[in-house]
């Protein structure tokens, strides 16, 4: 017997296409919201923060016909009706909030084993955390936005049924209102840092309460240094915003500029250390 030879056709190899950013942006999206955790955190969030606003005005309004004359003109004069438009504990709230879901939004996935899979789906790492950071930033503007004009607009709505709501076009309001609203996506990018240098989910939101809440708590202002490392967190960047109080004789001043770029800085460092932690590093 003789073996014929046949002519092999020669098989075209199939490159895969690059996935596209818009698609990496996608995908996180439905990733994001795939999970009930989502809407569950930002909808109890929203609750906790808008409850304290809330009952801090309820207290002012239903103890104002008990406020002697000094103490309704102190509270006229100083703009008081502001500090109740978003109050510290409810920042401490929101910042837990974002900062939790920021971490969770990261560590998720290597909790469960989906970041292999998804790293082989997309070996580009870089690109694939920053649709994440796009993604879970643009979803905590949102819910700023939200929570700062819903507090807002509740406090203000019961307090002027007393003759002393501000509205929104008073000097400082509307500060109040967008510095409380973009302390979220601060610190829920900050939560995103942490968790990609982390990646376990308790040590994630451990770490995340420790920088953002309790390191701000423990500074304080009376030395230049701990002064300085105070203001360099979105906490008391956020206090120097909403300052609608009259100035007070602080020993390191600083300005609302200082306050400002601060939550820029951490946006911006944050997002780069989610999209650098995940390079060069086992899955």
């Amino acid at each position: 017997m003789t073996t014929l030879d046949l002519p092999v056709a020669p098989v075209a190899s199939v490159v895969e296409p690059r996935a596209r950013f818009r698609d990496l942006v996608g995908s996180e999206w439905l990733k994001l919201w795939s999970l009930r955790s989502t809407g569950w955190s930002l909808l109890l969030g929203a609750l906790a923060v808008v409850a304290f606003n809330f009952g801090t005005a309820w207290d002012h309004y239903r103890y104002w016909l008990q406020y002697d004359a000094a103490s309704r003109a102190e509270f006229t004069a100083n703009d008081m009706a502001l500090w109740d438009a978003f109050t510290y504990n409810a920042a401490l709230v929101l910042i837990l909030s974002s900062a939790a879901m920021g971490a969770v939004a990261v560590v998720g996935e290597y909790s469960s084993g989906l970041i292999r899979t998804t790293f082989t789906a997309v070996p580009a790492r870089g690109a694939l955390m920053a649709a994440k950071v796009l993604v879970v930033t643009v979803v905590q503007v949102l819910f700023g936005a939200m929570v700062a004009g819903g507090s807002f607009w509740s406090t203000q709505a019961m307090l002027s049924a007393r003759d002393i709501g501000l509205p929104i076009t008073h000097p400082g309001a509307l500060r109040i209102v967008v510095a409380s609203a973009l302390l979220a996506p601060v610190c829920a990018v900050a939560g995103m840092a942490i968790g990609a240098l982390l990646r376990k989910s308790a040590a994630s939101v451990v770490g995340a309460v420790v920088l953002l809440l309790l390191l701000p708590a423990v500074l304080t202002e009376r030395r230049h240094l701990t002064a300085a490392l105070a203001h360099a967190t979105p906490l008391h960047a956020w206090q120097r915003l909403a300052d609608a109080g009259p100035p007070v004789d602080e020993p390191f001043p600083w300005s609302a500029g200082g306050a400002w770029l601060v939550f820029v800085l951490w946006a911006l460092g944050g997002a780069v250390v989610t999209v650098l932690a995940v390079r060069g590093r086992d899955q």
